[in-house]
């Protein structure tokens, strides 16, 4: 049964979404903006252009604490707007239900991170949510840049000094005021949870590092490492049994995990397509999204992975390099180089009644101009502002996973739909050189791909690009 509209009058919520802040405790104002070192914006301040903004700089950066801090101190506006503009009657702590955050909290210096870094970055960014967020309940996942090395987490029978626990028994200890025992149990033994969101609703962070094609202790078992798949099976059984729907969050997108993985994660989820409500996701750094289908005729959409962009301006813009699939390679276009690429989501969602699909019903992004920013007279406050609405923006009759499987449809044939997309995709700084054919094929494969490395997926695109050209575009851009 497909989900349904909610009927008028209807509750609906708010969920506040937030994911790779990429706090950089030692981003300096005034330094210099490019180097020849993987990020910059940090050492001495210098005089002249170039330099690193106060509120943050669109390049190989990351961001202050105290812009991180500004997004969130400005949310009681923005959730009054979107309470206006989208004609929500939920109540909340700030206008919102719950937040999700799917980590990526400390900066990308990985070559000089310690564990003692990575900690304080933990407790300084949980610490800063808590006071800014008030009582308001905070889901998180674990991203790949928490652990250091960077992408090394063990599967948990490896003990000793080898092992995350240091990371889980840390994140246990600063979480424990969101999150009940029994998930700080499992978050301490694997870095996963389940816990109930509200009445009829609940949620499951998964750590997604037990799928990442980077994570090189899966070369001892990529199948199910920490045997989180099969506690999945049976969370998602109890809810099914129990008239539960169940919203799944965590960092790496099903699509950019290691095949195995990914195709029984999308096996599970077209099992549990009827109590599996809607799933977010972070990392790449961009607005995007992954369609998944039924197993059968891979044509019947039954389910849509979210995939937000990020709050950090992290974008590589070394020439000649291997470029992220989280970054622009190119430099932005003439006329949008005042819009940053730091952003947050909110996403609507069916409220708590009787029969309620707890589905998706539209989303909103918000942006930072950062040249305004920047350049506005000291201590004024940066402004966030709405960039678009999706349903608004693509004209969707609503949010569920067929409407977006018609999205891409018509963003094959509508060019101009498709550049709006593309412009969105970058958080309004779309790169300059422009999406051609194979770019646009690549690019709606990925949108049609809730799995790995599976061709079938993009048969029905037009025109057709082979398969391994495909996956050589996408190799161009790796992630982070």
């Amino acid at each position: 049964r497909p989900p349904m509209p909610p009927p008028p009058g209807a509750p609906t919520a708010r969920i506040l979404f937030l994911t790779d802040l990429h706090w950089d405790r030692r981003y300096t104002p005034g330094s210099a903006a490019a180097c020849p070192d993987p990020l910059c914006c940090r050492g001495a301040p210098h005089d002249g252009p170039g330099a690193a903004g106060f509120w943050g700089t669109y390049g190989k950066c990351d961001l202050p604490l105290h812009t991180i801090d500004a997004l969130l101190a400005q949310l009681p506006n923005a959730s009054s707007h979107i309470s206006s503009s989208t004609g929500d009657t939920s109540n909340g702590t700030l206008g919102f239900a719950a937040a999700y955050w799917t980590g990526d909290i400390p900066a990308h210096d990985v070559w000089q991170q310690s564990r003692g870094d990575q900690l304080r970055a933990l407790r300084t960014v949980t610490a800063l949510l808590r006071t800014r967020l008030g009582g308001l309940r905070v889901f998180p996942a674990v991203g790949n840049h928490e652990a250091t090395p960077v992408n090394a987490f063990p599967p948990p029978y490896v003990h000793g000094n080898q092992s995350t626990a240091w990371l889980y028994d840390a994140m246990a200890e600063a979480w424990q005021g969101w999150l009940p025992p029994a998930a700080l149990h499992t978050l301490r033994a694997g870095g996963f949870y389940t816990v109930q969101v509200w009445s009829g609703l609940r949620l499951v962070s998964l750590n997604m590092n037990f799928c990442s094609q980077a994570n090189f202790w899966l070369l001892i078992n990529a199948t199910d490492p920490a045997g989180q798949l099969q506690w999945l099976i049976g969370v998602l059984a109890d809810a099914e049994r129990d008239g539960e729907k169940v919203h799944i969050i965590g960092h790496i997108p099903p699509a950019h995990c290691l095949r195995s993985w990914s195709w029984n994660y999308y096996r599970i989820v077209s099992r549990f397509e009827g109590t599996i409500a809607a799933q977010f996701f972070g990392h790449t750094h961009l607005d995007e999204f992954e369609l998944f289908y039924d197993e059968e005729t891979l044509s019947r959409p039954v389910s849509i992975a979210f995939v937000a962009p990020s709050v950090t301006t992290y974008i590589n813009l070394n020439p000649g390099a291997p470029q992220p699939r989280c970054v622009s390679p190119h430099p932005p276009a003439p006329g949008t180089d005042g819009l940053s690429p730091t952003g947050y989501r909110v996403y609507k969602v069916a409220g708590s009644y009787p029969g309620s699909s707890h589905a998706v019903l539209d989303h909103e992004t918000f942006i930072l101009n950062l040249t305004e920013a920047n350049t506005a007279p000291p201590g004024t406050p940066p402004r966030w502002q709405r960039l678009y609405s999706a349903r608004e923006a693509y004209g969707l009759p609503t949010a569920f996973p067929a409407d977006w499987d018609l999205l891409v449809r018509r963003l094959q044939d509508d060019e101009r739909l498709f550049q709006r997309f593309w412009f969105h995709l970058h958080k309004g700084h779309p790169p300059r050189e422009p999406c051609g054919g194979p770019c646009k094929a690549a690019l709606l494969c990925a949108l049609r791909s809730g799995r790995a490395a599976d061709p079938a997926l993009c048969r029905p695109l037009r025109p057709a690009l082979p398969f391994p050209r495909i996956q050589e575009l996408w190799r161009q851009r790796q992630l982070c």
